[in-house]
């Protein structure tokens, strides 16, 4: 059923080379909904939410309502609402750990350097939607841009056929302090926020996980908007010794194949014993869950077993992958951190497993994809925030860094930026 692989093999580097398949087709449709989009607005995003959604929706109800986001509070029930709460206290304190402050700092001629950290005005929030709910995806994505101290979030997530959004979405939304709610998903959703239109004003910058034509939207809007990543599909690696657990290590496996049919789930481990323990335990668990064939065509095209020879190969295939989740289910797992150098988020030990940071624990889980954490990094405040520089310069100071200034933009050949220094010499007394 999963792929058996070992270190060094050509096997292993035609695995971790393999991509996705060509995205042509699928990018010229996103094309077309953005030309569409462009010219018609509103209506185009109407038509295509009847066309992929099967909801009519319009001018009349096209933002969510205050009226609709109490229906959705006489929804949900009480152990939602707490956990929910829970959840959002945790991750409202870890993100505020990482709010920072504008600094100057003067020097003895009296020159000012320093940073401004300035919230963006306005942001818009990609949640995924229709049959789905995905709560913990709002708050990921609001709570930091709050935190932030964002002006406006705006929140998009396609509705259902009958043109309504799940109640524990738009309740998250609401605790989450989201301003403005619109029916809306797909591509479309994406190039009305970073273009406008009749109704929705354009935002700054769009965040949020979504599907492959999300993900292109995101691409093609690049520059008009800002964006936090291009995220695919959801994946996996777990470094395990002989003392892990199999059940637990085929259990979180799984939860990561049941996102996607691309999604990828990868065991590394020094142990052959390990890999026909999870193995078995993948065919006794796989019956009772819900999307069970999701699980089984992931795990066969884009799972493996990875058997190594130690726990030091074991983390150099984990740099080289670069996962967006990796979970260290080993003896002393702090003992192997530093040997970590790229992956979104890491787990450690065997009672972390990947869904305590999807829903609870307070780290963002919208996360580097593709081996991008080799690069990038998960969504943060910093994400919502814009940096400017300022400069102050003294006449002394100009005048004991005049003539460098001039050195350095002649080399260049500009000299319009050495005259811009040496016009200044009347005015800085010797």
């Amino acid at each position: 059923m999963i792929r058996r692989l070992k270190a060094g093999t050509p096997e292993l580097e035609e695995f971790l080379a393999m991509s996705y398949a060509g995205l042509e087709d699928i990018q010229a449709r996103v094309d077309d909904i953005g030309k569409e989009i462009r010219a018609r607005g509103d209506e185009a995003v109407f038509e295509f939410t009847r066309k992929f959604d099967g909801a009519e929706i319009g001018p009349h109800n096209f933002r969510v309502t205050e009226r609709e986001i109490d229906e959705a509070y006489a929804a949900v029930d009480d152990r939602f609402l707490s956990a929910l709460l829970a959840a959002l206290e945790n991750i409202s304190l870890f993100h505020q750990k990482q709010l920072r402050n504008s600094w100057m700092e003067p020097d003895e001629m009296g020159n000012i350097v320093g940073q401004l950290y300035r919230p963006l005005r306005r942001v818009g929030i990609y949640v995924p939607g229709g049959t789905a709910a995905y709560p913990s995806s709002v708050l990921m994505n609001a709570i930091p841009a709050a935190v932030a101290g964002v002006e406006e979030i705006v929140m998009v997530t396609p509705p259902d056929a009958s043109g309504k959004v799940n109640p524990y979405t738009l309740v998250a939304a609401s605790e989450a302090g989201v301003d403005e709610i619109y029916k809306m998903g797909g591509a479309q959703a994406v190039f009305a926020l970073a273009w406008g239109t009749g109704t929705v004003p354009r935002v700054d910058k769009i965040t949020g996980p979504g599907n492959i034509y999300v993900t292109l939207a995101k691409k093609a809007v690049y520059g008009d908007a800002d964006i936090d990543m291009l995220a695919g599909p959801s994946e996996i690696l777990i470094i395990a010794d002989q003392t892990a657990n199999p059940a637990y290590l085929a259990a979180d496996m799984m939860s990561q194949a049941e996102h996607d049919v691309l999604a990828r789930a990868v065991l590394v481990t020094d142990s052959e014993e390990i890999i026909d323990q999870v193995e078995a335990e993948i065919k006794q668990q796989l019956p009772s869950l819900s999307r069970r064939s999701i699980i089984e065509q992931a795990l066969r095209d884009y799972g493996a077993f990875i058997l190594v020879e130690n726990l030091e190969e074991a983390c150099q295939v984990a740099n080289r992958v670069a996962p967006e989740h990796l979970e260290v289910v080993v003896e002393h797992p702090f003992a192997w951190l530093g040997n970590i150098k790229n992956a979104g988020a890491i787990f450690l030990g065997e009672n972390t497993p990947e869904p305590v940071g999807d829903y609870y624990a307070g780290p963002n889980h919208i996360l580097p994809t593709g081996g991008t954490a080799r690069f990038y990094s998960p969504v943060t405040v910093d994400t919502f925030l814009k940096k400017s520089s300022v400069l102050f310069y003294s006449r002394k100071g100009l005048q004991a860094s005049r003539q460098d200034i001039i050195t350095l933009a002649e080399v260049e050949g500009l000299t319009a930026h050495a005259n811009s220094i040496r016009v200044r010499r009347e005015d800085i007394p010797e």
